[in-house]
């Protein structure tokens, strides 16, 4: 993205516009006005071929600058094929749980974390024990008490590797809660770079 696409929208420019719509400041960044003269600021992406998009608060509250800062950090995100709503949700949901930012948290004290949080959204009880049993048996024996910013590919293959030729679905599904964990954790600032899951395809 080019820099003459970006910062389009000036602060007298934010004052005098009144007609209701979305006023685009570049890089997915709109200030938006409703039929009721209410102004807000929204950022639009797509991931996954879905476009989507996010509130990032009213113009009253978030000032242009910081409204860049929020849409810069989520377009990083949406480069690394990260939802920016869920990860927001996810930090949302961390704080309530007053988890720490713990540098060295284990892979397996995130994923209790992970689990914890996201369990009164899982109505159906049997669905919170398959991602513990499957976690347990899988992943817990080879990155279970490794620093979730320690994991690499080569970890992830070998906990695949095993599975993936005779329990294909499972080795989907075990690699699938692997990656949003991880993507939880880069999220908390435990962990950085991409996601090592995401590059772990043994069976596409």
């Amino acid at each position: 993205m080019s820099g003459r696409q970006l910062h389009r929208l000036s602060a007298l420019r934010i004052a005098k516009e009144v007609a209701p719509g979305h006023y685009a400041d570049g890089g997915g960044l709109y200030m938006q006005i409703a039929d009721s003269g209410e102004r807000s600021w929204v950022f639009r992406f797509r991931l996954d071929g879905r476009l989507r998009e996010m509130g990032l608060g009213p113009v009253s509250r978030v000032s242009l600058g910081e409204a860049r800062k929020l849409a810069a950090s989520y377009r990083e995100m949406v480069r690394d094929q990260i939802d920016p709503i869920l990860a927001r949700r996810e930090q949302q949901r961390r704080q309530l749980l007053d988890i720490s930012a713990d540098a060295n948290v284990t892979f397996r004290e995130a994923a209790e974390a992970f689990i914890c949080a996201r369990e009164p959204e899982w109505r159906n009880r049997k669905h919170v024990q398959q991602w513990g049993n499957t976690l347990k048996r899988y992943a817990y024996p080879v990155i279970g008490e490794v620093r979730v910013r320690d994991i690499d590919t080569a970890m992830i293959v070998r906990i695949l590797q095993p599975i993936w030729t005779k329990k294909a679905e499972t080795a989907r599904r075990v690699r699938g809660r692997i990656k949003a964990i991880l993507d939880a954790e880069t999220i908390m600032g435990h962990r950085t770079g991409s996601n090592p899951a995401r590059s772990a395809r043994l069976y596409d």
